[in-house]
């Protein structure tokens, strides 16, 4: 294939992408002007309802303005050869093959975190201030991307280095070696995240004694789910938003619950919150899901491996001779359709594993406390009644609300 090709074939696949997004969105944003489902009536009284639609509107048209100036800007520097005018730059003063990627990386890595910040903090500091969500003040925002700078660097930049070592060292089989890597770091990361990455940015305060912790233990030995490590998430320090989930495998699962959520939620409601998480972990999705991720992973590197070496994707980025980290580059856009419909399929297993959850949870505890939990927290989110089937088969990893609510009725 020639450079040309490859170059056409590029632009053509991040325009459809982002023609693809912006017709779903558009779709997406028409399906939320329609009335409260019967299902779901009483959720909002019309004053809410009303401001939910201007909060999701409002997000949308923000996130397509976003989105057109990145691919925009995305489109502009392949065609002018921007990321082949970096290389070159860098290879003035980076003859040596390990540090060329990192040094081009690191310096995508700045470039595009300075121009995504005001969107990051409009989005932030002006519409979730408006409709009452944002928690999170000046100073835990400078916080969050000091700590993300520094994981970035030491994570990425590790694993970033190996895969560079790898394929300069082994040839075209380096993907089976860095396949391990990724794979060991997966399991690390279910294992650990709660215990080491997550206190880096909230406090987790074991659950204290009381009705709820009650209630949960109660449930735990009626299902004979053996847990010690149920958990008080300060979410309230960023958002208003609740939240719960399940992290890690064997000894080292976990359960946490947003504090926000256990203010504003029945102890009843907590517990079949907290069923529906047991619920995955005995119906063993997220083994299976971590296992899916595995095998995507070795995918997608056994494709990688096929263009790390070619001098016509590097050209097609404007290089002037081959360099893997131009190959990567264009390997993650060539890769996207892909992704896409891999993400479909994710979601739809997804889909289907969070009915399952609330089978369960109706078995063993009791559906009509979950339905009114799930009411009340997509009252609190402001969330879309009425999302567009088109947009939920492409994006959505939970169903929407008025599916599960019927699934929980029946």
């Amino acid at each position: 294939m020639t450079e040309q090709t490859i170059f056409t074939i590029l632009l053509i696949i991040i325009t459809f992408d982002f023609s693809l997004e912006r017709i779903l969105s558009f779709l997406n944003r028409k399906s939320a002007q329609k009335p409260i489902p019967k299902e779901l009536e009483g959720i909002y009284d019309q004053e809410k309802y009303a401001k939910s639609q201007a909060y999701n509107r409002e997000v949308s048209q923000f996130s397509t303005f976003s989105a057109t100036f990145s691919f925009v800007l995305l489109v502009l520097a392949i065609y002018n050869g921007w990321f082949g005018m970096l290389d070159q730059w860098i290879r003035t003063f980076s003859p040596l093959s390990l540090l060329s990627p990192l040094i081009f990386f690191g310096i995508l890595f700045i470039i595009s975190d300075v121009i995504s910040m005001p969107f990051s903090i409009y989005r932030n500091f002006v519409i979730e201030e408006k409709y009452g969500f944002n928690k999170m003040t000046a100073k835990t925002f400078i916080l969050d991307k000091i700590k993300g700078y520094i994981l970035t660097i030491i994570i990425g930049g590790l694993l970033l280095a190996l895969l560079i070592y790898f394929v300069n060292a082994i040839g075209s089989d380096f993907w089976y070696y860095f396949w391990a890597v990724m794979t060991a770091f997966v399991l690390f990361a279910n294992l650990f995240y709660t215990s080491l990455i997550l206190p880096l940015f909230n406090k987790l305060t074991p659950m204290s004694d009381g009705e709820l912790k009650s209630s949960i233990e109660a449930y735990c030995e009626k299902v004979k789910f053996p847990l010690k490590n149920i958990f008080i998430m300060d979410g309230s320090k960023r958002s208003s938003k609740g939240n719960a989930f399940f992290s890690g495998l064997g000894k080292k699962k976990k359960v946490v619950l947003f504090d926000t959520l256990v203010e504003k939620h029945s102890t009843q409601e907590l517990t079949a919150v907290f069923a529906h998480e047991v619920g995955h972990f005995k119906k063993k999705h997220i083994l299976l899901s971590t296992i899916f991720s595995i095998a995507l992973m070795g995918f997608m590197l056994f494709l990688f491996s096929r263009m790390a070496y070619s001098g016509e994707v590097s050209w097609a980025m404007g290089g002037q001779t081959s360099a893997l980290h131009l190959n990567l580059l264009a390997f993650f856009i060539l890769y996207s359709p892909i992704s896409t419909i891999l993400g479909i399929v994710g979601n739809i297993i997804s889909r289907k594993n969070e009915f399952e959850a609330d089978a369960y949870a109706k078995e063993t505890y009791d559906g009509t406390p979950l339905i009114t939990g799930l009411k009340k927290m997509s009252a609190d989110h402001l969330s879309n009644l009425t999302p567009h089937p088109a947009y939920v088969f492409v994006h959505y990893s939970h169903p929407p609300l008025k599916e599960r609510v019927r699934a929980l009725e029946e």
